[in-house]
């Protein structure tokens, strides 16, 4: 299988034109960008300040799933709304507990939202922005001032206590204090007194900041996009002639290795709106060349068209069917495909899709692939059943 490193690098290649991660390396915040279509949805970007904040290599945050920054005191509820979130493709701002690589947790405002596709309005990416909260009480019995949390006491300031984040030794000057606070939320430095227990809610100056960081990646983002001739937006355009597959969807599929693609049996010719990587591995298509596509383009001059035509009757009698059939790989190689295509319901019964899984049939590939075809066929029409119903009766009920 293509190694996660290419996915990652084919991840923003394909998408944005050269120079987008040297424009995104200039950006102060701390931000990582992931990519749901991807086996793991892992993460395909870190900006510098997540790098620092986190106290990580970029070496060891690429190709992680985001889980991995959480820890036994992160709250499950809050990662349970931010996994809802991206199975509905929308945005999420929610204040989070996660963990440092040295172990030390801090508070941190998450502001995740989807990055879509001009085209078709498919989300491409989840952009997730991270925000350590600072957030002041006071100790020792001092009270805390109105002047921006600050206490006085006859000119000389009390102690306070950033009850999620850090103790710190007040400033006799508002405008010392704001400029410690901004250093503070980028360096991550000091990590003690951090109340785990929560919750811990940021402040409208964090939510702001947030905000202002979401319209300036996406700005960066969007440009490099557009010189690629790939323009992507914070916001869905309208549907473009191909179906839309939940990021939810690309996620679970991701975790089936066999090589496989999913057609909306809605649309006109059966578009493919997705294709593992072991198929890409298998046909030598970059999943951009393949998605939107009939499955009848592996086809070529030797393909028998009675095979072709018992598939055509399965799919309009809404059957299961397998067959052997002489397919093409995009060098133009050819190779025998054990496939078998199967209807794919949604909760409510109908046929929403059909899924097209490859077997290639040689001696050798037969000795590597240990279970035999039939029962590799039926575990991915399984896993594939169980996803789409999952999705479906979660979309019927939102």
């Amino acid at each position: 299988m293509e190694s996660q490193l290419g996915l990652i690098d084919k991840s923003f290649n394909v998408k944005y034109s050269d120079g987008v991660r040297e424009a995104l390396d200039e950006l102060p915040d701390s931000f990582t960008i992931t990519d749901p279509s991807i086996s793991g949805h892992p993460i395909v970007y870190a900006s510098r300040g997540f790098l620092k904040v986190f106290g990580y290599s970029k070496n060891e945050v690429l190709g992680k799933n985001g889980r991995v920054f959480q820890g036994p005191k992160t709250n499950r509820r809050s990662v349970m709304a931010i996994r809802e979130a991206i199975r509905e493709e929308r945005g999420i701002q929610i204040s989070l507990l996660n963990y440092r690589k040295d172990g030390t947790p801090f508070w941190m405002l998450f502001n995740m939202c989807p990055v879509y596709s001009e085209k078709d309005g498919r989300v491409v990416h989840f952009l997730g922005i991270q925000v350590p909260i600072l957030r002041r009480r006071s100790s020792l019995g001092g009270g805390i001032g109105r002047n921006g949390g600050v206490c006085y006491d006859g000119g000389n300031c009390r102690e306070y206590v950033y009850k999620c984040c850090r103790r710190e030794v007040c400033s006799n000057s508002i405008m010392e204090v704001d400029r410690a606070l901004s250093v503070d939320s980028v360096s991550g430095l000091d990590h003690t007194e951090v109340d785990v227990e929560g919750p811990c809610e940021a402040s409208d100056q964090e939510k702001t900041k947030a905000s202002v960081a979401v319209n300036n990646i996406m700005s960066v983002l969007a440009n490099y996009s557009e010189l690629n001739g790939r323009l992507v937006s914070d916001r869905r355009c309208c549907q473009s002639g191909t179906s839309l597959l939940s990021a939810s969807l690309n996620i679970s599929f991701g975790r089936i290795k066999q090589s496989f693609v999913l057609t909306d049996a809605r649309l006109p010719d059966m578009p493919i709106v997705y294709a593992s990587d072991a198929f890409l591995k298998l046909t030598g298509f970059l999943r951009h060349e393949v998605l939107g596509r009939n499955c009848r383009f592996l086809s070529g001059e030797d393909t028998e068209r009675g095979t072709q035509f018992q598939i055509k009757q399965c799919i309009q009698n809404e059957q299961p069917c397998t067959v052997h059939i002489l397919n093409y790989r995009k060098d133009g190689t050819s190779f025998w495909n054990f496939l078998h295509i199967s209807p794919i319901r949604c909760a409510s019964g109908k046929v929403a899709y059909f899924v097209g899984i490859q077997i290639e049939d040689t001696n050798e590939a037969r000795e590597k692939q240990g279970l035999n075809p039939e029962m590799r066929h039926r575990s991915v029409v399984a896993a594939v059943k169980v996803a789409v119903r999952g999705w479906s009766m979660g979309a019927s009920t939102s």
